[in-house]
């Protein structure tokens, strides 16, 4: 399963990482998120490449399973990285050819986009490398326990939140199979773009029999199990900040002293 949908998914350890609550890391996650968006220049950036790789480190996950963790998502920071190519066109001209045109500007542009977004999936992707998908969910609903005398249904938006994360890799390896199906059968999947549209729904159509399948057959298990919401529900291990969780917090404090400083001084 794990070979067809990585991305993020859980490696357990013992690391400092590992062990901080699962609410810290979704807060920090965000902080994260506008530090790298904060960055101005590749020297802002160079400041979140050292602090991430500093993460992994402490987290002590495999450089070739975060690599292989990323790779599915690789073509959004290439897709994201070439249409900048066409968009900012300051600087010296580089290349011409009608309303093409690239410059030392869009290429500059490119390349700082795509090391952004990069960095970025690297990062978070450690959130759901280092928890399991159920203190996610309670961390989630915890975080959202102040909106609900507002209404907002927190518990059921966490379950939501856990259902997906959980059923995501099942869906992509089920995704391979048909494909995989299909083909064994003589659909021409592997032809022309235009040809491949109009085989599209011999994947599609048995993958949304399977999603509904699935959805069928947790809808019956949680009424058999007398599901009723969060009335009356315990946890088994609660969430609980510890002495990692300020360390955690010191840290994206250096990391946003070093982004300000960055684009101050560079």
């Amino acid at each position: 399963m794990n070979e067809v949908f990585s991305f993020g998914s859980y490696y357990p350890g013992e690391s400092p990482l590992h062990k901080c609550d699962a609410r810290t890391k979704l807060v920090l996650g965000f902080v994260f998120l506008l530090a790298a968006l904060c960055a101005r220049d590749f020297a802002g950036l160079a400041v979140i490449a050292v602090f991430v790789g500093f993460l992994y480190a402490v987290s002590r996950i495999p450089f070739g399973k975060a690599m292989r963790s990323l790779a599915p998502l690789m073509a959004i920071a290439l897709i994201c990285a070439l249409l900048n190519l066409f968009v900012d066109q300051s600087g010296e001209t580089l290349f011409k050819w009608g309303i093409i045109e690239i410059s030392t500007g869009s290429v500059r542009s490119c390349l700082f986009i795509g090391c952004r977004i990069i960095l970025m999936m690297m990062g978070m992707s450690l959130i759901t490398m280092t928890t399991t998908t159920l203190d996610l969910t309670a961390a989630f609903e915890r975080l959202l326990g102040p909106l609900e005398r507002f209404g907002v249904p927190a518990h059921e938006l966490g379950m939501i939140m856990g259902i997906a994360l959980r059923f995501m890799p099942q869906f992509a390896t089920e995704l391979v199979d048909v494909y995989h199906a299909q083909i064994s059968r003589g659909a021409a999947l592997d032809g022309s773009p235009v040809k491949g549209l109009r085989m599209l729904s011999s994947v599609t159509i048995p993958l949304f029999a399977s999603v509904f399948r699935h959805a069928e057959v947790l809808s019956s298990a949680m009424d058999a199990r007398c599901y009723h919401g969060e009335a009356g529900r315990t946890r088994l291990h609660p969430l609980h900040y510890s002495v990692y969780d300020a360390y955690a917090l010191a840290a994206f404090a250096v990391l946003a002293a070093g982004v300000i400083a960055a684009n101050m001084l560079l």
